[in-house]
């Protein structure tokens, strides 16, 4: 039996206020919202204090927030220059405490969320997996204390932008580390001329607990609504599906669509829903 999916949304990608967020979860039957920003402010620039009100007024709507999708490592790693742009990058100086990688599990707790999703620092010249260590390594131990996984995520401009990449870096570990999972991104390699190959998939698919879905259509260079896009997703999932281990995983709803967010979303949970039927895989 391939595992269920447990149908997640960011956000922030149908509307801006929480109130936004909640009229949409209850128009769509949605009861998980993966958490980024709420009126334009990203959580890890905010108070614990203030991400407290939020975690309080959607735990009131009986909605739980599976995954923290914080901004860590989406900015330029020390000493290196980037070679190309990239939106939303976020500047630590930011944060609004100290330490910005132990900030954000104080984030994810007081949200509830047993995962924070994170980058790879901006794309540079000779970057190495080894590059990530001490970073990787300090953020392993986090979650080893606060009890929550570091989803690595693939994201075109940063270090790891392919399935092919996503493969390199957790192909270096001798074995699977606790805390530390990637967080497969089948649009975004598809972005990058990359479509995912049966090796990324058969590597990477034991350790999946989290996708993100988004759909994008690389002649237009936008992101459409689930199914509008480019990708072939019932035959991807098919093929990612396969290989997962865990009894479920959550697909959360990545739109990124610039305009009509909210009815993008709409749409693309219903297509994912469809689809889901299609390849006979339960939506929970």
């Amino acid at each position: 039996m391939p595992p269920r999916l447990a149908l997640s949304v960011i956000g922030d990608d149908v509307g801006p206020t929480i109130t936004e967020m909640l009229s949409f979860c209850a128009e769509n039957n949605v009861s998980r919202l993966d958490m980024r920003a709420v009126e334009g402010r990203s959580l890890l620039g905010m108070t614990l204090q203030e991400v407290d009100r939020i975690g309080r007024q959607l735990r009131s709507a009986g909605i739980t927030v599976p995954t923290f999708v914080s901004p860590l490592l989406r900015w330029p790693a020390p000493g290196k220059t980037p070679t190309g742009g990239i939106d939303g990058v976020f500047d630590p100086a930011m944060c609004s405490a100290e330490d910005p990688l132990a900030h954000a599990f104080d984030v994810a707790t007081v949200l509830g969320a047993s995962r924070i999703r994170v980058f790879t620092f901006l794309r540079y010249p000779g970057f190495k997996p080894d590059d990530l260590l001490h970073t990787m390594g300090k953020l392993v131990d986090l979650a080893g204390r606060h009890a929550s996984t570091v989803e690595v995520g693939n994201e075109p401009g940063c270090n790891i932008g392919s399935l092919a990449e996503l493969r390199a870096y957790f192909s270096t570990w001798d074995e699977p580390l606790p805390w530390l999972r990637p967080l497969v991104d089948i649009g975004n390699s598809w972005s990058t001329g990359q479509p995912p190959s049966d090796d990324d998939f058969e590597t990477l698919g034991p350790m999946v607990d989290v996708i993100h879905l988004k759909d994008p259509d690389f002649d237009a260079s936008r992101t459409e609504p689930m199914g509008d896009g480019k990708v072939p997703w019932a035959r991807e999932l098919k093929r990612l599906l396969a290989h997962v281990t865990v009894p479920e995983v959550v697909a959360t709803m990545a739109t990124d669509s610039p305009h009509d967010r909210r009815n993008a979303a709409a749409r693309s949970v219903a297509a994912l829903r469809r689809i889901a039927e299609e390849i006979g895989v339960e939506i929970v």
